[in-house]
C-alpha cells in the first residue's frame, strides 16, 4: 500500500478544494479537480518537489476544470473523468462556465465507467459514479488508504446542489445513500468545497 500525503489548495471564486495527492515514497502525483488558479497549483507542486502524473475530475463544472487544461499542457499528463460527464465538460451552458463570462471547454484523455479501478502514481483508485450533482459526477476512492474524494456529491453534514443542468435531487440521494455511506466509517472524505468529514459523520448528521 502507498503511503500517502493530500495537501489542500483552495482555488476558483467559489472557493473550491483543489487537492494534490502524493505517494510519499515517489513524489509521483495526481491533482483533484483543479478549478482555477495554475500559478498557485504550480506553486505548491513544486515546494512539494511533487511530480504530477494525471488529473483526476469528479465532475465538469467550471470550478473544478477551469485550470485543467493549462496544467496538462505544462505537465503533458491525461486528464480522467467519467464517461457520463463527456456532455458537462464539452459544453459551456452546461458546465456553466458560459454564464461567468468566460466559455471552457475540455476534453478528457481517458473516461472511466462506474467501478472502474486503475493505479495513478502507484495508488489504488476506483472510481465510484454518483450522479446527482450532474449527471456523469463521480467519486475516486483510495480503498488501501480509506480515502474518498467526493467532489460535489457530499459535503461535511451538506451535498451538493441539485438545480443546475443534468441535476437530479433523486439521483444524488441514491448515490449518497447507496454508494458512498456504504463505505468503511472510517473513510476520509475529501469534499470539493468546505472541510473534510468521514462517512461515519456523515451516516450520523447528515
Amino acid at each position: 500500500m502507498a503511503d500517502i500525503y493530500v495537501s489542500t489548495l483552495r482555488v476558483s471564486e467559489l472557493v473550491t478544494n483543489c487537492y494534490i495527492c502524493m505517494n510519499k515514497d515517489t513524489k509521483e502525483s495526481f491533482i483533484v479537480d483543479p478549478g482555477d488558479d495554475a500559478d498557485r497549483i504550480v506553486m505548491q507542486l513544486d515546494r512539494l518537489e511533487a511530480k504530477p502524473v494525471a488529473i483526476l475530475l469528479t465532475h465538469g463544472h467550471f470550478d473544478h476544470i477551469g485550470a485543467a487544461g493549462e496544467l496538462k499542457k505544462k505537465y503533458d499528463i491525461p486528464v480522467i473523468a467519467s464517461a457520463a460527464e463527456e456532455k458537462v465538460l464539452t459544453d459551456p451552458n452546461v458546465n456553466l462556465s458560459g454564464m461567468f463570462g468566460s466559455s471552457c471547454i475540455l476534453r478528457a484523455d481517458r473516461y472511466l465507467n462506474d467501478g472502474d479501478e486503475f493505479e495513478c502514481a502507484g495508488i489504488n483508485i476506483r472510481m465510484i459514479l454518483t450522479p446527482g450533482h450532474t449527471c456523469g459526477s463521480c467519486c475516486y476512492y483510495l480503498y488501501d488508504n480509506g480515502t474518498l474524494f467526493s467532489g460535489d456529491t457530499l459535503f461535511c453534514a451538506s451535498r451538493g446542489r441539485t438545480d443546475f443542468p443534468t441535476g437530479s435531487e433523486r439521483a444524488i440521494m441514491n448515490s449518497i445513500r447507496n454508494k458512498l455511506l456504504i463505505l468503511p466509517g472510517d473513510t476520509d472524505v475529501l469534499a470539493g468545497h468546505m472541510e473534510s468529514t468521514t462517512i461515519a459523520d456523515e451516516r450520523a448528521y447528515n
